[in-house]
């Protein structure tokens, strides 16, 4: 969902493996540990695009140590850490926004930090603290990642993507 209408930072990046695309979220959960505004991470790409990896990556960076799994059946799983609570949701098999309504999604992502695999699906949705995420697979096995947001300057993005930062 990058819109380029609204302006703001943006970002790519290229990760070779499974390994780098939980690094590189790594380091954007080990930036929210210190960063004391709401964010939701909006997380866009199709079937193995890296989303759940990313999203491990950045709990762990973040400070969770429990098992860190996609909650495509029970929709949401809540990490408390010592930094803060992380609210992650996976709504792929979600079919209407009103089904957001009855699991109080509006509550666990306003002014809060939360992470939303298939964010794409209802972005009318989502907060307005956003940042967008966009997976994508490439056919060497690498995965690039187009990022924007309004809520972090360029400078923020590229310190977070610091070694997987993309440039043509």
């Amino acid at each position: 969902m990058i819109d380029n209408s609204k302006g703001g930072a943006r970002m790519h990046c290229q990760t070779a493996t499974v390994k780098d695309t939980e690094q590189l979220g790594f380091q954007l959960g080990s930036f929210l540990r210190h960063f004391a505004k709401p964010l939701c991470v909006a997380l866009v790409g199709d079937l193995g695009t890296g989303k759940t990896h990313f999203s491990q990556g950045v709990a762990r960076g973040f400070g969770v140590t429990d098992e860190v799994t996609s909650p495509t059946f029970a929709l949401m799983n809540t990490y408390e850490t010592v930094a803060g609570t992380l609210y992650h949701f996976d709504v792929y098999r979600l079919e209407d926004e009103y089904e957001l309504e009855n699991i109080g999604f509006s509550e666990f992502t306003e002014d809060t930090l939360s992470l939303v695999e298939w964010a794409d699906k209802f972005p009318e949705a989502l907060p307005l603290e956003v940042l967008w995420i966009t997976l994508t697979a490439e056919a060497n096995g690498s995965r690039h990642s187009v990022w924007q947001t309004a809520e972090l300057t360029e400078e923020e993005l590229l310190a977070i993507g610091g070694q997987y930062v993309f440039r043509d």
